[in-house]
């Protein structure tokens, strides 16, 4: 089963409101009879900060990543009726994974994703959907492997609206 069927089976067994907009089982919109592309919850959990709990990872950082979805993407999961129920449902899942990773102590993960998501909105409402990409890759990074100082510069670099912040961000993995 894919971290995405794995995150639809978990909002149905909550059972709470955000259950009623989930896909049938086995539905993954776009994701049909095709292999699950790796994302920002696959690269997290390969990384050595999520060694003997990469599938809790890779679930939770769906989730949340799922809830930036409901917020600037298209989602894959979760198909809300109207903007105002898709942005509840997207506050939901950051609220679900974000709480799952807490339960594990990892609040230095908890720390990265506050950042992702933080700088991913500020990406989309300045109109650079490339930076918002990048952070979430860069972040998922920082989560599985680590912040280095690169990364932790770039970020600083986004927080101010700097031009090359992109740039910073892209390379921010490397030594």
């Amino acid at each position: 089963m894919s971290s995405l069927e794995r995150l639809g089976a978990l909002l149905r067994q909550q059972g709470d409101p955000v259950a009623t907009l989930v896909g049938p089982a086995g539905v993954v919109t776009g994701r049909r009879d095709s292999p699950q592309p790796a994302g920002p919850a696959q690269l997290a959990a390969s990384g050595p900060r999520a060694e003997g709990l990469q599938n809790e990872y890779e679930l939770l950082m769906e989730a949340i990543y799922e809830g930036y979805l409901l917020h600037y993407g298209t989602p894959r999961v979760v198909h809300p009726t109207d903007v105002d129920l898709g942005l509840l449902a997207g506050d939901r899942l950051y609220a679900l994974g974000l709480a799952r990773l807490v339960a594990l102590g990892d609040m230095p993960a908890v720390a990265q994703l506050a950042d992702v998501i933080t700088l991913s909105a500020l990406a989309q409402s300045a109109g650079d959907e490339e930076l918002a990409v990048t952070v979430w890759s860069a972040g998922a990074r920082a989560v599985g492997w680590g912040a280095s100082e690169n990364h932790e510069r770039a970020k600083a670099l986004a927080f101010a609206g700097d031009p090359d912040a992109l740039e910073a961000m892209r390379t921010s993995s490397e030594a």
